[in-house]
């Protein structure tokens, strides 16, 4: 019974005491070398492989002399057995995991944490001190789409985050053990956005953007809708039986998945979807030369070039609807309503109050209010004058005693 050192050469294994392994590797200077344990059950030779970390061979080789000597059934690590790579594949593949929204991002989020801690790695060799190592590597990396740009905390926190629900959902479903990096901590954020467009940077932005980008940006401004939800809009989910045009998009086309929204039409927006050739094709709202599109980006960055706005993303669309709402008089549960915003907490971040606001803040009346307490003070039988008199006495008197101290 022991502990075995794998040649990552050869893959040939020997004891942890050799140094060179008879291919001339120089196996205890490698840093790729797996461990694995040796013994025996009821005469019967036993190999565990473990993974790269000695103290972790360590560890369970003790667990087992602890089984044998106190006659309990020995039970093989499945950690030692998955690797991260296999453990991808497989939650990927699972229909719960197929059928979230966040499918598409779920894919990019674990193929960076399986490229940086390794595809072979065994899970059991996965600790916090390998999350520590991943988070330091991925903030020194360059984002791809943008050369020169780091990806940010939120992004790495996203990825460690998506890591460990990959682990967890592995244990409910019994293919791993444990999670050996559910304690790993999530960095603290400062990710809240507090940029809006004013009316005069809107129509600027609006003057130079493309044709077919026009109506999607007057409908993100006035309505609170998200990107999805604009880009794929139908005409079937576009009510137009009355007056007042609404549109209805059903508990699939949320976020939740749970409840459906109902919206009102700004009259702006629905002047310019009166306009549209695609009405008659009872398809997608928008489109480009009769096709439909599911990214804007270019379009979108570079009318943001044109009108010389810095510093705004299209979810920023979402925070100027919510505060423009809210200063158009309307009470925060309708406005919720529209949104799609379950929490006051939430809401708040996207209902944004700015200068202008806190300079229209109403005061005291504070005549009206010597009136109110004149007259309240002659009901009960009090001369005002008396009253008033009284108190500055007090006041003077307590000063001397030094009570009211500037």
């Amino acid at each position: 019974m022991g502990i075995l050192v794998e040649c990552p050469k050869c893959k040939v294994r020997g004891s942890v005491k050799r140094k060179v392994c008879k291919c001339g590797n120089q196996v205890q200077k490698s840093n790729s070398k797996n461990y694995w344990i040796d013994y025996y059950i009821n005469g019967k030779r036993t190999r565990e492989r473990i993974g790269r970390s000695k103290q972790a061979a360590e560890n369970r080789l003790r667990e087992i002399q602890t089984a044998k000597a106190e006659g309990r059934h020995i039970k093989k690590n499945k950690n030692s057995l998955v690797t991260l790579g296999s453990l991808r594949d497989w939650y990927l593949n699972l229909d719960e995991v197929k059928e979230l929204s966040s499918y598409p991002r779920l894919q990019v989020l674990t193929a960076h944490t399986v490229r940086l801690l390794g595809k072979n790695t065994i899970v059991s060799a996965l600790k916090l001190g390998k999350v520590r190592e991943y988070r330091k590597r991925r903030s020194n990396e360059f984002c791809i789409p943008y050369p020169g740009k780091h990806p940010s905390l939120t992004t790495i926190n996203r990825e460690i985050s998506a890591l460990k629900t990959m682990l967890n959902v592995a244990v409910r479903n019994e293919i791993i053990e444990e999670n050996p990096v559910i304690h790993a901590k999530l960095l603290k954020e400062d990710n809240v956005r507090e940029r809006i467009l004013t009316d005069e940077e809107f129509e600027r932005l609006y003057e130079v953007a493309a044709i077919h980008l026009k109506p999607i940006l007057l409908m993100a401004y006035y309505e609170p809708m998200r990107k999805e939800e604009i880009l794929k809009l139908k005409w079937s989910e576009v009510d137009s039986s009355k007056s007042q045009w609404f549109i209805r998009l059903p508990a699939n086309r949320t976020k939740d998945k749970k409840n459906a929204r109902v919206l009102p039409l700004h009259p702006r927006v629905k002047e310019i979807l009166v306009s549209l050739p695609s009405r008659f094709h009872h398809g997608r709202v928008f489109s480009y030369n009769g096709e439909t599109f599911n990214s804007f980006k270019t379009s979108f960055k570079t009318a943001l070039l044109r009108a010389g706005i810095e510093d705004f993303c299209f979810h920023d669309f979402r925070h100027c609807a919510v505060t423009n709402l809210r200063k158009a008089g309307n009470d925060y549960t309708t406005i919720m309503k529209a949104s799609g915003h379950k929490t006051m907490s939430m809401f708040l971040r996207y209902n944004l109050v700015n200068e202008e606001d806190v300079a229209g803040m109403k005061w005291k009346d504070t005549d009206r209010d010597n009136q109110s307490i004149s007259g309240s003070l002659k009901d009960i039988g009090l001369n005002p004058d008396v009253v008033l008199e009284s108190l500055l006495l007090e006041r003077g008197q307590n000063n001397k005693l030094g009570v009211y101290q500037k």
